[in-house]
Formats: structure tokens, sequence, C-alpha cells
């Protein structure tokens, strides 16, 4: 199969061929017709599948197709894609931005009997900048809007953006977007938009369990999807992808830094992503792999977005080798040939677990995550273990076998799902209260 036969313009099959793509992903190919048919969609495929151009084709047809209409010669857009981070804001624009540019500038190329449509617009609004060159940019308007969903009410507020003729809404990574502090925010912008639309949801993960997101997510979906095309890979969540290989390295607690430092010798990976628990860790563990020599740099919430849009890019340039995160970068980043991730404190959640090794081995590729398992921590990788249904087997390397004596055994592993948290606890109140509304305007 090929993106010539799921009813895609020949001019956005070109894009493609450009961008060196011409066969669909599965999850490409059973979205993008449904999408080009008008149908709602609730789709969730794991990490790295191609979820972003199963909707942006669509996207780009739509306000296409739209273009010279009158809505279009203001410029209001046609879709709105709310994603729950600045990162993928910028990641997912940029993908429909580069479509944009591939597309043909000559008449031929659409139709004989009519100029070729104006060049589309893609506005990318997201916190944590400046909104004066954002307020700027919509002045001549915007075919398709990527957004967060706190920047879209900010733009609103300023009047620099009318969503009155929107034809359809994209949840992106719709499970964050419910999460505690999202949901409001959402239902704000729910408000402002035409009653009938089309809404897309996608997500790699539906939460585990009936409680907290997954809950949260079902009760959005079931308010705003009407009838529709239901896409899921039960794998999704739950399994990293096959392309990527992983490795349990048994490690006391005081030696995984002496550890990380001898992998990156030895493995000399161009790129790699280590992620850590908090944003201390991620400072202290980027600041000792800089004084050993290794080009490392922090990545956390606590940055600014330009710096942490300059730690992204020089990784993805290769100015830097090695950054440092926190879960912050575990969704939606998109690092071309990032071969290697490195668990050195392991992830809270199983959900947490997948997303940050699928970071690697993405589009085909193949990829490398290692887990640095002390004895103090082995049932909770067991419970991830099992969770995610693949066994790693675990590995002692020369020079660093473990003296730690593990704690008495915990039934719930420390995994999160099992023993409640309090932030646990109220993103269940917040499922309940949205389970609980009934705004009819948030139906088509």
């Amino acid at each position: 199969m090929s993106f010539a036969t799921l009813g895609l313009f020949p001019a956005l099959v070109d894009a493609l061929a450009q961008a060196e793509r011409t066969d669909p992903t599965p999850i490409q190919a059973q979205a993008i017709p449904a999408v080009l048919a008008g149908r709602d969609l609730l789709a969730q495929a794991p990490t790295g599948t191609g979820k972003t151009l199963a909707y942006a084709l669509p996207l780009l047809q739509q306000a296409l197709k739209l273009s010279g209409g009158p809505a279009q010669r203001q410029r209001d857009p046609s879709a709105l894609v709310l994603v729950p981070t600045r990162e993928l804001a910028q990641q997912v624009g940029e993908v429909l931005r580069g479509l944009v540019r591939g597309l043909p500038p000559h008449a031929s190329a659409w139709r004989s009997d009519a100029p070729p449509p104006p060049r589309l617009r893609v506005a990318v609004l997201q916190g944590g900048v400046s909104i004066n060159p954002q307020l700027m940019a919509l002045r001549g308007g915007a075919d398709i809007v990527v957004a967060t969903p706190g920047r879209v009410l900010d733009v609103v507020a300023h009047n620099a953006l009318r969503l009155g003729a929107l034809k359809t809404l994209v949840l992106d990574e719709a499970d964050r977007l419910l999460a505690l502090g999202f949901a409001d925010e959402l239902d704000r912008v729910l408000a402002l938009l035409p009653a009938q639309r089309q809404n897309l949801l996608f997500s790699a993960t539906y939460g585990q369990g009936t409680g907290g997101a997954g809950a949260a997510l079902q009760a959005v979906a079931d308010r705003l999807l009407r009838d529709p095309v239901t896409l899921r890979d039960e794998s999704a969540g739950t399994q990293p992808p096959a392309a990527i290989q992983q490795r349990a390295i048994t490690v006391d607690t005081a030696q995984r830094g002496p550890l990380l430092r001898q992998l990156l010798k030895e493995m000399d990976e161009p790129r790699t992503l280590v992620f850590v628990a908090t944003r201390h860790a991620a400072e202290l563990v980027a600041e000792k792999l800089l004084r050993h020599g290794h080009r490392a740099v922090a990545l956390h919430g606590e940055l600014s977005q330009g710096t942490r849009w300059r730690v992204l890019d020089g990784l993805r340039r290769g100015e830097t080798r090695v950054v440092v995160a926190t879960d912050m970068a575990a969704r939606g980043l998109d690092i071309p040939d990032l071969a290697l991730v490195i668990n050195f404190d392991l992830p809270r959640s199983a959900d947490d677990h997948v997303h940050r090794i699928g970071r690697t081995g993405r589009a085909g590729a193949t990829g490398l995550a290692i887990s640095f398992v002390p004895p103090t921590v082995e049932a909770h990788f067991r419970l991830i273990e099992k969770r995610q249904g693949q066994r790693v087997p675990r590995e002692v390397l020369p020079g660093f076998a473990p003296t730690e004596v593990p704690p008495p055994s915990d039934p719930t592993g420390g995994v999160k799902g099992k023993r409640k948290s309090k932030k646990d606890k109220l993103r269940e109140q917040a499922a309940a209260a949205a389970a609980a509304a009934t705004a009819p305007t948030a139906r088509r």
C-alpha cells in the first residue's frame, strides 16, 4: 500500500515523496481514509508509529479544499490541534510546515482550469515565551493552528484568533491533555468551538485501570465523539515497539554514575537520552558527565522555553551528545537517529517506561533501551515487566557487582496504579467531574 491509494491529493503525495515517505504505517493507512471521509476518530497506537502524519495529511487536504472560501479569505483556521507540551507543539508545527513547503506552487500540479491555492499558513502557539510574536504572526490569519490549551485562551482573549469557522479539532496525546491541570482549560477551549465539527483523539496510552487520565479521556471521548471510528492497538501503552532491544543491568545505586560513564565511553553513540527522576538529578548527572569529558546537558521543566529548544536542537544537530532529562521529554519528542535511551532512574509507571524508551526505535528504525536496576528497586522493575508483558534478562557487568540488599517484599512494587498518591487521587476526582459533565456544546 502507498500514500497514493489513500485518497490524498497528488500534490500531498509528492510532498511526502520529497520527504522520502512513500509507504504509510498501519495507523496512517487506517486513519487517513476515515478522517478524509469526515468521521470522528479515537485512535490509540504505540509511540513512534506515525500518529502525527495520520492527522496532519487530512488536515492539510481539508485546508487546501477550503482555500479561497469566505472564511479562508480572512484566514480563520479550519483545524485546531491541541497538545499538552510546548515541545510537542513545535514538533507538530514543523511536520505541517515541512509538508506545506513541499507543495508545488505551479497550477498544473493542482487543476489545469484553476490557479493553485494560496500557500497554507500554520501557526504554533505555546506558553513559556512572549505572546507578542505569536499575536503578530496571527495578523494574517492561519489555516491550521497547533497550540497548548492555555495559550489558545490567551490569544483568543487578545482578539487575535477566531474559531467560529473551525471544521476539525484534534487532541494529540489526549490522555495527557486530560491529566490534572488540563481538563479545565480544555473545557474552556471547547466552549469556543462550533458544535458541528469533526473530532479526532490520538493517544499512545489511555492510562492504566479505570481511574485517572484513562477515565477522564473516556468521559471526554463520550462527550466529543459521534459514531467514531475506533483504532486501537492493544499493545499501546503497555508493550514497547518490537524494534527496541531492552537491557536491564543490576547495579548498586551509588555505582550508577560510574556505570553510565563507562557505557557512554564504550558505546560511543552520537545521541543518547538519559532519564532521571527529578530536576536536581538531571542537573547533577549532567554536571558529572561534563566533568568527565562528555558533552552533556540537563533538560527539565524549570528551564526557559528558549533553553529547552536549544538543548533539543543541539542534540538533533550533534552538538550535544547526551541529554539528561526528566519525564517532560518522554512524550511526543521525535529525535532522528536517537539509538540509545538509558533509564538512570526507573520510571514511576509502566506507561512512562514505554514512553521513555519509545524515544528510540522510531519510524522503523532499531533502538536500544538500557535500564539500571538496583536491588532496592528490583520489585518495581518486575512489575513494569509484567505490565509490558516482557521479561528482560538481568546483567551484571564486570566491576559493578551489586552489594545492596533488597528491601522486604512490597506487593505493589512501588509502581503507580496500585498504591495511589495524592496526585492520583486528585486526578480521579477530576476524572469523576469530567464524567459527570454533560455540556451539550461539546458534542457535534
